[in-house]
């Protein structure tokens, strides 16, 4: 049998219940990590998707080894008690940390179309209270881990919010925040050789987007952002990535002699895709973000026919994605 890539590995992958977190923790169990996954749930489930026993399962069935820790990330002494339990448990060997947690996909979407205002003041701690304040602290916690040991990749699951408004401002704001975070932490922890990288998935496939989608009366929704087409997006999701695909980009990271190269920056998984030559776990290519015929239509529906003559290899450059996040004149 040859012999996984991330064998003799500790990773540690938060909100792995369903979703991003669930198929990221099932790539890496399967490259041969042990991976911890914590969440809320760790039985039945009481929301469309899984248990962090589930999942856990599932990591087993592939070969893999994992250890299901249910934990509020809400929760400071929880979070304070899951890194004394891994560093009790390993050594103090942590390789991988995965900030994945996240509370608001319903929050956001119940709030779709209202200005800030509008919405309950609540909706600051729904999106940045997980979301954001516990990814410091797991990075807190994990740098204390990793650093003594010269070794670690830490990954903020973030995306193309922190550029453009998308959704409501709390939620840019929150992905904004991630990304920054990993480049001001990476900035420091890269005389120690520790990796920090802002990961930015495309439309992914989870079970919440999925149960949204098909609850959702849709006649009468407004949403704001670039895509302000509610059936538009729909099947933008509907034709994204699977859950698994920034697991595959994850272990890319993991195993990449080259990886310092990349800390503090943006990463897209569909640039990653293509870097490390692999598809998504259904053998698919998923579209690429930065594809001229794959933005045209999203954006400007009424050009459909320009974006259909154009060839895949037009791209919009990294450093013109920049310039339309631009605050200074």
């Amino acid at each position: 049998m040859a012999a996984k890539s991330l064998a003799g590995k500790v990773c540690l992958v938060t909100g792995a219940t369903r979703g991003i977190g669930r198929g990221i923790a099932l790539q890496l169990g399967e490259n041969g990590a042990i991976v911890y996954i914590t969440g809320r749930t760790l039985e039945a489930p009481k929301e469309p998707g899984g248990s962090l026993k589930e999942t856990a399962r599932e990591i087993e069935l592939r070969g893999g080894r994992c250890i299901p820790v249910q934990c509020n990330h809400a929760n400071d002494d929880e979070i304070k008690q899951l890194f004394e339990l891994i560093n009790r448990e390993q050594s103090g060997q942590l390789d991988i940390l995965v900030n994945n947690a996240y509370s608001a996909v319903y929050a956001v979407f119940n709030n779709i179309g209202k200005q800030f205002w509008e919405q309950p003041l609540s909706m600051w701690d729904d999106v940045n209270n997980v979301g954001l304040r516990n990814h410091y602290l797991c990075t807190v916690y994990a740098a204390k881990m990793m650093v003594p040991r010269k070794s670690g990749l830490i990954v903020n699951v973030s995306s193309a919010g922190g550029l453009r408004y998308m959704f409501n401002v709390c939620y840019g704001i929150g992905k904004e925040a991630c990304d920054r975070m990993a480049a001001d932490c990476g900035l420091e922890l890269r005389k120690h050789n520790v990796a920090f990288v802002s990961l930015w998935p495309g439309a992914v496939r989870t079970e919440n987007t999925t149960h949204i989608f098909a609850i959702a009366d849709l006649s009468n929704l407004k949403i704001s952002g670039p895509i302000t087409d509610i059936e538009r997006a729909k099947q933008l999701f509907e034709n994204g990535e699977s859950t698994e695909f920034s697991g595959k980009c994850i272990v890319g990271l993991a195993t990449d002699p080259n990886v310092m190269k990349k800390s503090g920056k943006i990463l897209l998984t569909c640039d990653l895709g293509e870097e490390y030559g692999f598809l998504d776990k259904d053998d698919r290519k998923p579209f690429h973000m930065r594809q001229l015929n794959y933005i045209i239509p999203l954006l400007y529906p009424k050009l459909q026919f320009v974006a259909s003559w154009l060839p895949n290899f037009l791209r919009v450059p990294t450093w013109i994605m920049a310039k339309a996040g631009n605050k200074m004149y």
